[in-house]
């Protein structure tokens, strides 16, 4: 599983991509994602500490 850092970057990276039209939906999407992730980060860090934990149980 990727780490929050990861993450985040992967989604920088794809918000790049779409940023030269900041009124696609696309960019939007991931534009709010990232900021809300990066705004929220300590819920998201327990938020992916959860989803590995659970994910190491089911293997």
């Amino acid at each position: 599983m990727l780490t929050v850092e990861e993450i985040l970057v992967q989604l920088g990276a794809l918000r790049k991509e779409y940023q030269d039209d900041e009124e696609d939906p696309t960019y939007q999407a991931l534009h709010h994602a990232y900021l809300f992730i990066s705004y929220k980060i300590g819920d998201f860090r327990a938020y992916v500490a959860e989803a590995k934990r659970l994910e190491e149980e089911a293997d």
